[in-house]
């Protein structure tokens, strides 16, 4: 038996049927991951953020800032197939998780198939039958290798962002060795489109995603210059970086203030009723893609054509965030921040209730914990609808409402800074054993002697 498996092997054509087996073999991978994934998944719901992921998708509510919309309305798709059995809708939205981890398995399969193709005919030109197996089987044992991974496998199976912000993250890198595979197509450039698209689709999943893009960006550098000098190089990974900055901080950033500020405009100063500032703005932005279409093809400007395709694919793939005011507009039982107008959804989208994250170029040292509070700030503003007044109006300035850094322990490049730290002795004074078994101390150092915190251990 062995012998004929051996002998099938010999007279398989896998140089001559590569694409085929290649398909074959990529669909088996995400076979085994569905059915293995299938058998472990949790019925029910699991520790962490998954409970509410589960009852916020089968019903369409609002979970928490950032927001998953995305993998919110795929998850009220699967709970129809409860089929009305409320027993069954935990499964049914975690089964979301098992179909997206198995297609990033298949994903995985042709990345790792595509990537050594090009080492294998780069060194030793065309396929021959011995290097499209070792190919072929390489791709297979790295796919059932991160199958079975403990991390992956653990988010494969509830309810939870990271089994579909992998899915997109191999998406767009095999997306991205596609486009690259067809630069010199007179059409390549709509893998391109596609891309952006599936870009505008990770805001609605998780931020995870976004990693892909400098992958994408060195492929494309890559394969411009295929032997790049230093300052080449450098120029490129800063491109990338700069990129992915753009996309990340600025584009659905500044997107969301721009309507806020006109949702606020015409509302309070042209008199219009609420939401108007948000219609208008969408209508401004219609008009600008096309007119910037139309005018970049009358004028064969085919390089500002792509750009204005692909921002427009971008915003395309933002659209799934309109279900977080409609949503919200609705009053849903779960409705978290309420964002149901352009500010409350950038807040929403900054994740402003939560602690604010220190800037990598100029913010404070660890050691600022330990240091003597600086003067306050102020937070910015609120504004909440009046509907006697038919405007917005600020309820809270929220002046002094943030405790500064300390200024002697803050710098640039703080992350990667070192600051001499104080000699500082730590006394507990004034602890206690409280019923529930926790300790509770004053904790002080030696230059200065009062109490600075008081910390429960």
């Amino acid at each position: 038996m062995v012998f004929q498996h051996l002998s099938f092997v010999k007279q398989a054509h896998f140089a001559e049927d590569y694409n085929k087996w290649n398909t074959l073999l990529g669909w088996l991978s995400f076979l085994i991951a569905l059915i293995v994934y299938f058998m472990t998944v949790e019925p029910t719901g699991s520790f962490w953020d998954a409970g509410e992921y589960i009852t916020t998708a089968a019903k369409l509510q609002v979970g928490h800032p950032p927001g998953a919309p995305l993998l919110q309305m795929i998850g009220a798709f699967f709970a129809l197939f409860a089929f009305g059995n409320e027993l069954k809708i935990a499964l049914m939205v975690n089964s979301v998780s098992v179909v997206s981890s198995a297609f990033a398995v298949l994903f995985t399969y042709w990345i790792i198939t595509n990537l050594l193709k090009k080492v294998i005919t780069k060194e030793e030109g065309a396929l021959d039958n011995s290097n499209a197996l070792v190919l072929l089987g390489s791709g297979l044992i790295g796919a059932l290798a991160f199958t079975f991974s403990d991390s992956f496998w653990f988010n494969a199976v509830e309810t939870e962002v990271y089994a579909m912000a992998s899915f997109i993250m191999a998406l767009l890198f095999w997306l991205g060795l596609k486009w690259t595979d067809n630069l010199d197509d007179p059409r390549g450039h709509r893998w391109l489109l596609l891309i952006c698209f599936v870009i505008g689709l990770v805001f609605g999943i998780q931020f995870m995603g976004f990693l892909a893009i400098p992958s994408i960006g060195l492929l494309f550098f890559f394969k411009k210059y295929p032997k790049p000098t230093w300052k080449q190089f450098l120029l490129g990974n800063l491109a990338v970086v700069a990129v992915l900055f753009l996309v990340y901080k600025f584009s659905l950033t500044y997107v969301l203030k721009l309507f806020g500020a006109g949702e606020v405009f015409f509302v309070n100063q042209v008199g219009l009723p609420f939401n108007s500032g948000t219609i208008i703005i969408g209508l401004l932005f219609i008009g600008l893609f096309y007119w910037g279409i139309t005018y970049t093809k009358k004028n064969k400007l085919p390089l500002a054509n792509l750009i204005v395709h692909c921002l427009l694919f971008l915003f395309l793939g933002f659209s799934s965030w309109l279900m977080l005011p409609i949503r919200a507009n609705a009053q849903t039982v779960v409705n978290e921040n309420n964002p149901e107008d352009a500010r409350s959804l950038l807040a929403y989208y900054n994740r402003e209730q939560y602690p604010g994250v220190e800037s990598p170029v100029y913010g404070s040292y660890y050691s600022d914990l330990f240091a003597e509070p600086g003067n306050d700030i102020d937070d910015k503003p609120k504004y909440e609808k009046d509907h006697t007044l038919g405007k917005y109006v600020i309820v809270n300035q929220y002046e002094d409402a943030l405790q500064g850094p300390n200024p002697e322990h803050v710098a640039y490049s703080p992350e990667c800074g070192v600051m001499p730290m104080p000699k500082i002795t730590c006394v507990i004074t004034d602890a206690w054993i409280t019923k529930s078994n926790h300790v509770t101390a004053s904790v002080r150092g030696t230059e200065n002697p009062s109490p600075l915190k008081t910390t429960r251990i």
